[in-house]
């Protein structure tokens, strides 16, 4: 692997995550937190779903993940739904609250990144975006 390569996106990541922390403390978008609205977005794409699978979605503890899901039910955003074969396990399922909150923030956030793109060209959109995506997958 060329070493100038891999220094050069390891700094940039850091300076990335940097950036990305210092506006996000200092510019606060809308209600939601990031795993809110990461959980919140896993729901709304893929239907109600279980702790533990979500935990297993994002690669973290199942304590981790309950703690964020029951700061989203006490805020009205989630509600539990009993699994009826076991009257133990329930399904984590967004309210209407919930979905505006979550609209409002993607499309904040939508907004924001279209702002900071929009002297890019399309093309180089469409491949940033593409190469976020297959590092981002690199982690499972």
């Amino acid at each position: 692997m060329d070493k100038l390569a891999l220094e050069t996106i390891e700094l940039e990541l850091a300076i990335l995550i940097r950036r990305v922390t210092s506006i996000s403390t200092q510019k606060k978008i809308g209600k939601l937190d990031r795993s809110a609205y990461l959980l919140l977005h896993q729901i709304t794409s893929h239907g109600s779903s279980g702790v533990k699978a979500l935990a297993d979605e994002f690669h973290l503890d199942i304590s981790t993940v309950s703690r964020q899901a029951a700061a989203l039910e006490q805020k009205g955003y989630v509600e539990r739904i009993p699994n009826p074969m076991d009257g133990r396990a329930y399904a984590l399922q967004i309210t209407e609250l919930g979905l505006r909150e979550f609209k409002a923030y993607k499309q904040a956030r939508f907004e924001r990144i279209s702002e900071l793109l929009k002297e890019w060209p399309e093309e180089e959109r469409k491949i940033f975006g593409e190469l976020l995506k297959k590092f981002n997958r690199t982690f499972v």
